[in-house]
C-alpha cells in the first residue's frame, strides 16, 4: 500500500512540474539578468548596474503597498543608472524599468 501511495505522490508532483513548464510558450526564452543594486539600504541615491543601454526607459518606484511614488523617463548609459531617492520615506521599495530592450523589476531599502 505504501508503494502505491508513493508512486501516486510522485506522479502528482511530476505532473504539476510539467504543467508549470508547459505553460511557458516555446518561443519565449528564460533569461535572467544579473543586476547589482547598491547601496542597499540606500540613503540618497540607489545605483543599478547590469542594465541594457537605451535612450528611453520608464523608471517607476513603488512602495510596499503598490503606490507609485516616482515615475520618470530616463536614458540608460554605460549599462547603469543612478536614481535620486532622498525625497522618499524610509522603507522598502520596488523599482521597475521598462523599455524596448528590457523589463526589469528589483527592490531596495531606504534608510
Amino acid at each position: 500500500m505504501k508503494t502505491y501511495v508513493l508512486v501516486f505522490f510522485f506522479l502528482i508532483i511530476g505532473t504539476c512540474n510539467y504543467a508549470q513548464d508547459a505553460s511557458m510558450p516555446e518561443n519565449q526564452e528564460k533569461t535572467e539578468q544579473k543586476l547589482k543594486v547598491f547601496p542597499n539600504p540606500a540613503t540618497s541615491v540607489v545605483n543599478i548596474l547590469g542594465l541594457k543601454n537605451t535612450s528611453k526607459a520608464e523608471i517607476a518606484i513603488y512602495d510596499i503597498y503598490g503606490n507609485n511614488v516616482f515615475i520618470r523617463k530616463w536614458e540608460i548609459r554605460r549599462n547603469a543608472i543612478n536614481i535620486p531617492i532622498s525625497s522618499l520615506e524610509p522603507g522598502a521599495y520596488i523599482i521597475t524599468i521598462h523599455s524596448d530592450e528590457q523589463q526589469v523589476r528589483t527592490k531596495f531599502y531606504k534608510k
